[in-house]
């Protein structure tokens, strides 16, 4: 199999807009290998990654009509498994935070701490999406999901040790980001007085 794969071209993708189902199909098939690629960088685990792909190839086959510009597909399609990326990671956040919560915790949160909450979700997402590709990797398989270290440093094709590097480093990268922008937060406005 050939490893350089080219886009559809925008005639292919101008017909498919028209509603030639053929068309539309060939521009999925030609898309596919490019969105996996996209999702293999982007998501945490390799199940994420083909979870992303496949959302966002639906997406493709279901709106591509909704694509203002034939030459923009690439960009289009790197969007979507992005953000279905960063969907999952929120989704894992949200859902460990559900189970975590003792059952006879306090009543419903306020308006105001959900909201807070989900900014502190969206943030941490943010940041560990701007983790290069292999501190994010092993960040999410290890502190998300919670896979045992020597399940993580196998599925990376690392030694333990290098498993154990790459993690520390991703966790000081994540941790820098999170007290920059919390810095940036607290930082009083000026002629404002501190409590």
């Amino acid at each position: 199999m050939n490893p350089r794969f080219s886009w559809p071209d925008e005639r292919l993708i101008r017909a498919a807009q028209d509603g030639d189902l053929t068309s539309l199909t060939t521009v999925v098939m030609e898309s596919q290998p490019h969105v996996r690629k996209f999702a293999r960088a982007l998501c945490a685990s390799p199940q994420d990654a083909e979870d992303a792909a496949q959302e966002a190839l639906i997406i493709l086959y279901r709106k591509i009509g909704t694509l203002r510009a034939t030459g923009a597909l690439a960009s289009w399609m790197f969007r979507i498994v992005r953000n279905e990326c960063l969907r999952q990671v929120r989704l894992f956040a949200s859902r460990s935070d559900g189970a975590s919560a003792e059952p006879d915790a306090s009543p419903e949160p306020s308006a105001e701490e959900a909201a807070l909450h989900r900014l502190e979700v969206e943030r941490l997402a943010a940041a560990v999406a701007a983790l290069p590709r292999d501190q994010r990797q092993v960040l999410i398989m290890r502190d998300v999901q919670g896979l045992p270290g020597r399940a993580v440093a196998h599925a990376l094709g690392l030694s333990n040790a290098a498993m154990k590097s790459r993690l520390h480093r991703a966790r000081a990268a994540l941790r820098h980001s999170l007290e920059t922008t919390d810095q940036s937060v607290d930082r009083p406005v000026e002629g404002e007085s501190s409590p």
